[in-house]
């Protein structure tokens, strides 16, 4: 086993912010909410958002994980840089506040763990999100496993960088708070927004009960819907259009987007609340992968049901279930949701 050339669990901990800000702009949101099939009207049209109660149109749930992906490419492309390929697992976005056209998003990056497991490292990464007033409003964690020339091609390297698109200039350092590598000098202090607004869902808290369970839907995927999503949110990783890349990842074919799924998940839920803001938390464990035929679209079946109630808050837990054929691309997938 072909490990890591360097002790990565000696970086848990280093952080920093991004030096400047990523703006929420309303055609991005937009072209966003095309990739991952999200038609609700309060991502695309100023009144339908405006009677919900928001100030600009509202982003689709997994919107964020552009800026992190932005956020994060130095993290991973410049620190810890003995892995030849990253896969994702697991994802957690919690919303304190959903995102509307105008924010202006900074992002403080940590390495927050590093566990070993089955001979394999699983790293977690979180971001925190602060808007203009210095407010929290999302966190993400990713946990994503990095791999070395002992799990794939040793040829992969060398493969992408035929086939990937130029023009990213990784090579200027991040700025740092920890640039030892070690704990954290200080913990940054934060102002997280309370969740006081009053979500406008279709269902309403007394609709619901445990075992209630939401309308079936299926989504359709093809090379060209990767290509798109690839472009919109930034994630170039070519096992997802290159199926020679994919062959030397030891994928069978093209893949699905672990994020584009989750994206198609997270619109399932909020489709049928009616409101894009009324989900608070957004766990997804992904278990297997979504295969994409070059000849043939890509199906994925979405289910949904109620496990938890509390009527104190008025608030629930949906338990999301994916399939694609036939197998289950989710592990664990929770929506945590407001209800009026």
């Amino acid at each position: 086993m072909v490990e890591a050339a360097f002790d990565v669990a000696g970086l848990v901990g280093y952080r920093y912010r991004t030096d400047d800000y990523y703006e929420v702009g309303r055609e991005k949101i937009r072209e966003y909410a095309r990739a991952v099939q999200d038609f609700h009207p309060a991502h695309w049209h100023h009144a339908a958002a405006a009677d919900l109660g928001y100030t600009g149109l509202v982003a689709p749930t997994t919107f964020i994980s552009i800026a992190a992906m932005l956020a994060n490419r130095r993290l991973l492309e410049t620190v810890i840089t003995g892995y030849d390929v990253f896969v994702q697992t697991d994802q957690v976005f919690e919303m304190y506040k959903p995102l509307v056209t105008g924010d202006r998003l900074v992002s403080d990056v940590e390495l927050a763990s590093v566990r070993r497991i089955a001979g394999k490292d699983l790293l977690t990464v979180t971001n925190t999100f602060t808007d203009q007033r210095g407010e929290v409003v999302q966190v993400m964690h990713t946990t994503i496993v990095g791999l070395t020339s002992a799990d794939v091609d040793a040829g992969i390297g060398d493969a992408i960088g035929h086939v990937i698109m130029h023009g990213f200039d990784t090579s200027s350092p991040a700025p740092v708070v920890n640039t030892g590598g070690k704990a954290p000098i200080s913990e940054p202090t934060y102002s997280t927004v309370s969740r006081t607004r009053t979500p406008c869902t279709a269902p309403r808290f007394e609709d619901i009960a445990v075992g209630y369970e939401l309308p079936a839907r299926s989504a359709r995927l093809t090379r060209g819907d990767l290509v798109n999503y690839a472009g919109v949110s930034g994630d170039a990783n070519p096992i997802h259009w290159n199926a020679d890349i994919a062959a030397l990842a030891g994928l069978p074919d093209v893949i699905a987007h672990g994020m584009l799924t989750m994206g198609l998940g997270a619109g399932y839920v909020t489709d049928w609340l009616g409101d894009p803001g009324a989900i608070t938390r957004y766990g997804v464990r992904l278990s297997n992968y979504t295969v994409i035929d070059a000849a043939a679209a890509g199906t994925v079946e979405f289910t949904g049901r109620v496990k938890s109630v509390d009527p104190e808050t008025r608030t629930a837990v949906v338990v999301l279930v994916a399939k694609s054929g036939g197998r289950k691309i989710f592990g664990l997938a929770t929506a945590d949701i407001r209800l009026a």
